[in-house]
């Protein structure tokens, strides 16, 4: 059993609605607990227990939400921008919330993995680079790799500026003369992957985010695709 809950804080907390707009929707008879419409915002109820709808469509309760998604190019990562298209946009009906956010950006020609979540907390936990949770880039590069520049990388290389960063790592998977590489930082300055590489006199041609901590992209979602995270995977960030 869980805790009990004023009905119009749960289900401004469930979905894509202010306090005052679930309040508004309680009163009207639009939201039934247990197939009941019930008009008393300030009703207590144990969202473990019943079975809550609005306007006849099941909300299916969780205390926080954690979504996978698969970005593609093309995307702002931020919650919301009145002027272009974002990752918000991406996610289905069901899972949408008021305090959804990209737990960590990417560039918008950057793809792959973004979890978004509404818990702080958990984004903190993740995002915060004293706990040195590694985050995987696959880049292509418009130059070979100097042999230097993997060891500039785990010293700590600098931007153009002058901006430190803190240790991370380059492999070269494929060399040429747009080698692949797979690129490690613990922190998420702006444009960091690009600017670490263009202190080397390296440009980014394509990048795509893989893995956060323990956590790999699933392959088999689709660009533009989202999906509940597991348990398991939630842990796996972490350990």
């Amino acid at each position: 059993m869980g805790k009990p809950q004023r009905l119009d804080r749960l289900i401004a907390g469930q979905c894509l609605l202010t306090r005052s707009e679930a309040v508004k929707a309680i009163r009207r008879g639009r939201v039934t607990v247990d197939g009941v419409p019930c008009r008393q915002p300030d009703t207590k109820v144990d969202p473990d227990a019943v079975a809550l709808a609005l306007d006849g469509v099941d909300i299916g309760y969780r205390e926080h939400l954690y979504l996978m998604l698969n970005k593609p190019a093309g995307l702002l990562c931020v919650s919301r921008d009145p002027s272009a298209p974002t990752v918000m946009d991406l996610v289905p009906p069901e899972w949408r919330r008021r305090d959804l956010f990209p737990a960590g950006r990417l560039d918008k020609d950057t793809h792959g993995l973004v979890i978004l979540t509404d818990d702080g907390d958990f984004a903190h936990r993740m995002l915060s680079p004293k706990n040195a949770i590694y985050k995987h880039y696959l880049a292509v590069l418009d130059a070979p790799v100097d042999p230097s520049v993997p060891a500039a990388f785990a010293d700590g290389t600098s931007f153009v500026d002058g901006t430190p960063c803190l240790p991370a790592t380059l492999t070269v998977l494929e060399d040429g003369d747009t080698p692949l590489v797979d690129i490690a930082v613990c922190e998420g300055k702006f444009h960091q992957v690009k600017r670490m590489c263009g202190a080397h006199g390296l440009g980014v041609n394509w990048l795509k985010r893989v893995s956060i901590g323990g956590l790999k992209l699933d392959e088999s979602l689709d660009e533009g695709a989202c999906r509940l995270l597991t348990d398991e995977e939630l842990s796996s960030i972490f350990g």
